[in-house]
This record gives structure tokens, C-alpha cells and sequence, in this order.
């Protein structure tokens, strides 16, 4: 119950009092809302313990949902489809919004789910993008949903599919925002089985269906178009489905490129220029993962502790010399940076941004607050890292 117990703790009375005092949740006990916020959490917890299971299991899984949209990237999911960004900038803290809308707007709130299933997805192996007609509309009238659910279906053969079709804007690393259109699609799967315990307590067997999500975005702004789903053959269906029948041109596959990165600047000592202004103190290489070029099957790993005295570069040639593997007939394959930045304002320790980049397109900056990305994303261009000048979208 960790989703519970940080709900409880995290959110103000005020907030905590709006959702136990719904009939729908049945508490069972009466809750003293005028103590502390601070005294409210055991006396909740014990209430909850003495509910029915099934009650008890709908308040652990509204926490789980709320709670799993209080870190950075989830409330930036939460605002980007927010009708009234100001009113959530005066709640108390992330637990406060995310419960507010989950209460308030539950529509909303799925959305924010469903932008940040979307987001943490963008340019990994679940993704594709491609070019279309900037200035389109997308229509929601329900023939024109229903002409595109029913080409999801005919691909895919589920009987089910279901279309979420809202409005939201994307944070760029310059803080702009740029409009999109989302349409996330859930789409019924082949049956399947699972084991359960029955109201007697036997295991048994029950069948089901699962349901796979799927998410497409629009940007009339520049007509791109990007696809998350499992596989490849799904993406372009999704896609040419969505051309054809959302915004009902021709369908061409002009694909966006995959952002690059080329790790060879880390054969060799580099020094990491960096703005003033931004406040980088340092830049440490932490690992290298490195390939034989003649050899896929093989891999060698240098690791520098936070601690060490020196760099990679030197403690590869203190313990290899001349057969350090940091030279030409090696590929570097992974990189870890670790970005170490100057103290905020009022703060009372360093940070550091730890990356970790593989070649030849993984970067974890989708994890990162906007600020962390902005750096990432500028500096990994300026140091020869990412590579990808093509790029149209910012990650």
C-alpha cells in the first residue's frame, strides 16, 4: 500500500476529505477533519482497513492511479490538458492536483493517463512519426470517428475498439507549447486466460480479453504525425487510418528520422564546453559500454566511480595501456554522463544530472524534468552526442 500510504500523507485534509466523503467510497467510520493534516493519516488507514475487500481495493487502486501522476513528467501530463492551468498552480502540491482532477474531472485525468503513456513512449522502439498536411482539423463528429474505429477493426480483427479523441499541447525545450491533437485507441484482444480465486476461495481458470492501447498525435502547427503501439505493422495501419479517415487526405509514408547518437567523442578525453549561464559545473563520464567493431558478440564496460580519483580515459590507461579498448576498432555503445550543476537559489546541495545514452537512439531525457531536458537536449547537440540535425520534433 505505498500509493496509500504517500496519498495520505501527501495530500492536504482538504483534499483527502472531498474524496473518503463520497458515497461512493462508504468509509466506515467517521473521520475528525478538523485535526492536523499531519494527524489524519492513521485514522484514515484504520478506516480503511475495516472496509469490505472490494471497497478497499477500489481506494488502493484510485491511489495508485492518483499517486502515479505526482512525479514530473506526469503533472506536466496533467497540465497539458488542465482547462484551468492557473487553478492548479494554487493547489498545495502534486498529490492535491493529481486528486483534484481525478475527482473533478475524471475525463481529464484519463487523458493525462493517457499523454503520458504517449510521452514516455516517444522515440523508443514503440514508436514511429511521419509527415503529413500542416493546418488540418480533426473532425469529432461520430461518423467520422466511427469510419476510423471501424479501419481499426477491420486491421485488427477486434471485435472492440474504442477512440479518445482531446485536445492538449506539448512543452518544447525553449518553453514554448505547441498544439496537438491525441487520439489514443484501445482495441480488444484474442481471448486469453488467467487464474483467480472464486468467491469460495477455489483457483480457477477465467477468460478474457485483454485490451492493448495504442496513441497517435497531431500537430496542425507542422503537420507532423506520431504513432506509439507495439508493433510496426500496427503503427502504420494506425497511421493511414488516421490520414485517411481523421484527416481525410492521401496517405503518404514520409517518415520522420529516429534522433541519432554517436558516443565516438568519448574514445578520447573531451572537455564539455558549457554557457555560463546554465550552470554546469562539470560533466564526469561514469561508464562506457564499448563494441569490437569485427566482434557484435562481445562487449567491454569501463565504470569511474562518483569517488574515483581521475577519469575513465586515465583509468583505462592505468590498467590496460596499450590494449585499452578506448581506441580505433571500438564502438562506444553506451554512455553514462553525469551533468553536475550549480546549487538553485536557496538550495543547500549540487545536482547532478545522470544520463545514460545508447547508440544508436536511446537517451532516458524523457524522464527528466523540462529544465534537465532543455540542458540534455542542448548540450548533447553541441558535444557531438546527438547528432540527428534532421529532428522535427522536441523530445
Amino acid at each position: 500500500m505505498t500509493a496509500l500510504s504517500a496519498l495520505l500523507r501527501k495530500t492536504p485534509g482538504e483534499g483527502l476529505r472531498e474524496y473518503f466523503d463520497r458515497p461512493e467510497i462508504g468509509l466506515p467510520a467517521e473521520i475528525d477533519w478538523t485535526v492536523r493534516d499531519a494527524d489524519l493519516p492513521g485514522p484514515l488507514m484504520s478506516a480503511i482497513e475495516e472496509m469490505s475487500r472490494t471497497q478497499r481495493d477500489r481506494v488502493v487502486n484510485d491511489a495508485e492511479r492518483v499517486t502515479a501522476l505526482t512525479d514530473a513528467p506526469a503533472q506536466a501530463a496533467l497540465y497539458s490538458v488542465a482547462e484551468d492551468p492557473a487553478f492548479l498552480d494554487g493547489l498545495a502540491n502534486p498529490h492535491a492536483r493529481s486528486l483534484w482532477v481525478f475527482i473533478n474531472a475524471p475525463d481529464r485525468f484519463r487523458h493525462a493517463e493517457e499523454v503520458r503513456f504517449t510521452e514516455d513512449r516517444r522515440r523508443g522502439r514503440m514508436w514511429a512519426g511521419y509527415m503529413s498536411e500542416a493546418g488540418r482539423d480533426v473532425p469529432r463528429d461520430a461518423s467520422t470517428v466511427h469510419a476510423f474505429v471501424s479501419a481499426i477493426k477491420e486491421y485488427s480483427g477486434a471485435t472492440h475498439v474504442h477512440a479518445d479523441i482531446f485536445d492538449r499541447v506539448r512543452t518544447t525545450h525553449e518553453g514554448d507549447e505547441c498544439d496537438l491533437v491525441q487520439v489514443t485507441i484501445y482495441r480488444e484482444g484474442r481471448p486469453d486466460d488467467l487464474l483467480r480465486f472464486d468467491d469460495k476461495g477455489a483457483l480457477v481458470r477465467q477468460a478474457y480479453r485483454p485490451v492493448f492501447e495504442a496513441a497517435l498525435t497531431y500537430e496542425p502547427a507542422t503537420g507532423g504525425l506520431e504513432v506509439v503501439a507495439n508493433d510496426k505493422a500496427t503503427r502504420l495501419e494506425i497511421a493511414k487510418s488516421a490520414v485517411t479517415h481523421l484527416l481525410g487526405i492521401e496517405f503518404k509514408e514520409n517518415r520522420l528520422p529516429l534522433r541519432c547518437y554517436d558516443l565516438s567523442v568519448l574514445l578520447a578525453p573531451y572537455d564539455f564546453p558549457a554557457d555560463e549561464e546554465d550552470g554546469i559545473e562539470d560533466v564526469e563520464v561514469r561508464e562506457l559500454r564499448l563494441m569490437p567493431i569485427d566482434d557484435s558478440s562481445r562487449r567491454v564496460t569501463l565504470e569511474n566511480m562518483a569517488r574515483a580519483d581521475g577519469t575513465i580515459w586515465s583509468m583505462a590507461d592505468e590498467m590496460f595501456g596499450d590494449r585499452t579498448p578506448l581506441r580505433e576498432g571500438f564502438v562506444v555503445t553506451r554512455a553514462k554522463l553525469a551533468v553536475k550543476l550549480a546549487r538553485r537559489p536557496g538550495g543547500d546541495r549540487r545536482r547532478t544530472l545522470t544520463l545514460t545514452i545508447t547508440w544508436p537512439h536511446g537517451c532516458d531525457l524523457k524522464d527528466r524534468t523540462a529544465t534537465e531536458q532543455m540542458i540534455g537536449e542542448k548540450y548533447l547537440r553541441r558535444w557531438g552526442i546527438l547528432v540527428d540535425d534532421l529532428q522535427l520534433f522536441e523530445d
